[in-house]
């Protein structure tokens, strides 16, 4: 262990048996001081004293509170953290992490089982089955499509890894650049409409900032091939919903692979859940597992007491 100073630590989730699970795992790495709640009030008694947080769904309304005064860092047990950034009374000085480069095996796993069903006509084989039909038929091929992904952080870099094994052409865009070497073509934030007009599909792995907030609205899905495929893994409002029921229900983009909304979960009287070229599924493609999560934390409290920089840092003014 890095010194001797043992921070006292706050675990915060609403699910009674994971946050009790996150809790054992840190205290079984030698840190002690660990507190778990899971209601408001057991964040109230357990918070003031309280050093470092890891939670999900935390009550940020505390955090600018006098009894929330010795809080120096607050980790996420996700990736996503606009909930934190659009919560301006979190006071400066406490450092925000998220979860880094956990979620690419997963989320680019979810993607190429829907790829690989779509161009191989799941549906139609299952159904052969079920009335005990012969239907051979011939099944088109991911080879030479054109796969878009918007975002090359870890789960885009992963995403184009297992898009090359898959012979496709992969077209990027991101708006650091950084990895633009990684893709055919990379393009940058002012070039959506370029970006998505020759895709088959187009993959959303952003983060949700004020910049990419309804990015893909009526103008950019229209721009798209009437034949294509758009799947988001990232965040609900990346995506003016709106816009894709009604640009989808007059015939234009052949299907949509959903795992975020902007309400969560989606409602049951929401039209995507009948709509037949529209696949739901209940944000489940990127899960944060409690051993992962765990392990990340750990080290990330091991670099915070030898004041080395953490992983994952969020940069508020980035938004992510």
């Amino acid at each position: 262990m890095v010194g001797t100073h043992k921070p006292n630590i706050l675990v915060f989730s609403p699910i009674q048996k994971e946050v009790e699970a996150y809790a054992d795992c840190i205290r079984n790495t030698g840190f002690i001081s660990v507190k778990a709640a899971k209601t408001l009030g057991e964040v109230e008694k357990y918070l003031p004293g309280t050093e470092v947080i890891l939670g999900w769904n935390f009550p940020t309304q505390l955090l600018c509170k006098p009894m929330a005064s010795s809080v120096r860092w607050f980790q996420s047990m996700g990736a996503g953290v606009n909930d934190l950034i659009a919560d301006k009374s979190i006071p400066k000085n406490i450092t925000l992490t998220r979860i880094i480069d956990q979620f690419g095996a997963y989320i680019s796993e979810y993607v190429f089982s829907f790829l690989l069903d779509i161009v191989k006509d799941g549906p139609r084989m299952k159904q052969s089955q079920m009335e005990r039909r012969w239907d051979p038929f011939i099944s088109d091929t991911l080879k030479g499509k054109t796969i878009g992904v918007a975002g090359l952080g870890s789960i885009g870099t992963e995403l184009v890894r297992k898009a090359r094994a898959f012979d496709m052409n992969v077209h990027g865009l991101s708006f650091s650049g950084k990895q633009a070497t990684l893709v055919d073509l990379h393009f940058t934030p002012d070039q959506w409409g370029e970006f998505v007009k020759d895709l088959d599909y187009l993959v959303l792995t952003l983060p949700l900032t004020d910049s990419t907030y309804h990015i893909l609205s009526k103008d950019l899905l229209l721009a798209m091939k009437s034949n294509a495929y758009l799947i988001n893994v990232g965040r609900g409002s990346l995506i003016d919903e709106r816009d894709l029921i009604s640009v989808m229900r007059a015939g234009h983009l052949q299907g949509a692979v959903l795992d975020v909304f902007e309400t969560e979960p989606l409602p049951k009287e929401h039209v995507f859940w009948s709509m037949p070229n529209v696949f739901v599924t209940s944000h489940l493609s990127g899960p944060s597992t409690i051993n992962e999560v765990s392990n990340f934390f750990i080290e990330n409290l091991r670099r915070f007491l030898s004041k080395q920089p953490l992983n994952g840092l969020v940069d508020r003014n980035r938004g992510y």
